[in-house]
């Protein structure tokens, strides 16, 4: 149970089309590039008392298009450019089923995101999650979070409903961390 005394406000990632380059069931390091604006919001973030974590739906696991261990590569290597603009990633969470798979995890459910605050005392009502559909938007509210959408051509069914609408749309992950900086100015420092 979260202590929310003690809860941090944290920033929640989806990693394909919203940090990176949309690159389909790519797995391989050499290949991931981060998208507009995703640099300089990563060094943005870094200036907030708030961890960062990735939230990202690998369905090509389940699809038998890469071993899941494959991911561990793909976690390096966010490591690694998060590390470049002085960030980094406190956790990293992979749903690796399938849209027909029944599970809590794969976003629009708030499986990762839960387990997330479960893990790092993580108080969400303070937290935000930026990603590039809708399906992050609800996952994000069904958590109890804010969700930023960044409107870059991703979402193309734009299926709404209350759970599917963004508290603040942008173009990029700068944007994004522009749009969301005054809550984390705002923190108090932790001890």
């Amino acid at each position: 149970m979260t202590d929310t005394a003690r809860a941090r406000a944290a920033i929640f990632i989806d990693k394909d089309g919203t940090l990176l380059d949309d690159v389909p069931y790519n797995v391989d390091p050499a290949l991931m590039r981060l998208a507009p604006g995703a640099f300089d919001a990563l060094a943005l973030f870094a200036t907030f008392d708030a961890p960062l974590f990735i939230i990202s739906n690998q369905s090509g696991v389940a699809l038998g298009k890469f071993p899941v261990d494959a991911l561990d590569a793909v976690e390096t290597r966010l490591q690694t450019l998060a590390a470049d603009a002085d960030a980094s990633f406190e956790g990293v969470y992979w749903c690796p089923h399938q849209a027909s798979d029944e599970c809590d995890c794969r976003k629009p459910a708030p499986g990762m995101i839960l387990q997330a605050a479960r893990e790092h005392d993580i108080d969400l009502s303070r937290s935000w999650f930026v990603g590039d559909i809708l399906n992050d938007v609800e996952a994000a509210h069904r958590a109890g979070c804010r969700a930023v959408l960044i409107d870059n051509g991703n979402e193309t069914e734009w299926l709404r409903g209350p759970m599917r609408e963004p508290d603040v749309i942008v173009v990029n992950m700068f944007e994004a961390a522009r749009a969301i900086a005054p809550f984390f100015m705002m923190e108090p420092a932790r001890d």
